[in-house]
């Protein structure tokens, strides 16, 4: 995709009049910097108006200046590394309140995981999991957490659940070497993607299970191995990855699973709330509220 790009630039770069190729030449030697640019501030750095990166961005055939660095940002964001990460983030936060900025975009994420993850391919993977002989879980590094998540609600819902948080190979296989056509592989992944999580999906659907992909484009390297594909955005924000998107998508997939098997997971929870209860797991409000009440008189 880079070099489709670049390639682009480099046939039209001759009909470029001087101001469009100052912005072509930005891109070529830095992209990875321009992609997180708005117009108004890419036309700055280059010495050339807003107007002119607009129809510098028509001129390449995109419909106006977000579909280009929308673009762009699909093309880099696994080629970026943590010291670029930073860099990005520090002229695209600079000197503004880092958490309305922050919290500000993952909304954003939030609006666009909306707009973008296919309900087909949602009730398509609720509807396999939910028949799955056994569920695979695979999510590691930055997923690993909400990797854990799925499965520790996945774990009390259904009683065949698997997690894999490893980057071994070896080990990976000695965990998924089992799968079948009857089970469901879960692959999470976002930029930079793990080679381990697509080799994982490959082989599952090699196997004939139904692969399942939460991830944050059509770009991404899970898309391939996947039946069904589970959009959620994940932009970063510094060397963090925002899982806001992903980790809200998640929810909607438990909650999804527990309506359609209510009856046997309203079972299932009330055996758990009597064992809790027995143990106290959790802390009782009522219990608290008598004790400090008494250590008041």
């Amino acid at each position: 995709m880079i070099t489709h790009l670049l390639t682009r630039i480099d046939l039209m770069m001759n009909s470029f009049s001087k101001g469009q190729k100052r912005i072509a030449l930005y891109i070529e030697e830095h992209y990875d910097k321009a992609a997180f640019m708005t117009a108004s501030k890419l036309g700055e750095t280059v010495g050339v108006s807003e107007s002119t990166v607009v129809r510098f961005a028509t001129e390449l055939g995109y419909d106006g200046y977000p579909k280009l660095q929308k673009a762009m940002q699909e093309m880099i964001r696994n080629k970026l590394t943590s010291v670029q990460r930073i860099e990005v983030t520090s002229s695209r936060i600079g000197n503004e309140n880092v958490l309305d900025s922050v919290l500000s975009q993952d909304i954003e994420k939030i609006r666009r995981t909306i707009e973008e993850t296919s309900h087909e391919d949602f009730n398509r993977a609720v509807d396999k999991i939910c028949s799955a002989e056994r569920i695979y879980i695979f999510g590691v590094r930055s997923t690993a957490p909400i990797a854990n998540f799925l499965a520790y609600y996945f774990e009390l819902i259904f009683d065949n659940v698997r997690v894999i948080n490893t980057t071994s190979t070896t080990t990976t296989y000695e965990h998924i070497f089992r799968i079948t056509d009857k089970d469901v592989m879960i692959g999470i992944s976002f930029p930079r993607y793990s080679s381990m999580a697509v080799e994982a999906m490959d082989f599952a659907r090699s196997r004939g299970a139904h692969a399942v992909a939460i991830t944050d484009s059509m770009a991404s390297p899970l898309v391939q191995s996947s039946d069904s594909i589970l959009i959620a955005r994940s932009d970063m924000a510094s060397i963090v990855d925002s899982l806001v998107a992903p980790l809200s998508l998640i929810n909607a997939l438990i909650v999804a699973t527990v309506l359609k098997k209510k009856d046997e997971v309203s079972e299932n929870f009330r055996q758990l709330e009597r064992i809790w209860n027995r143990d106290g797991v959790y802390a009782n409000h009522d219990d608290n509220t008598e004790k400090n009440n008494e250590d008041d008189k």
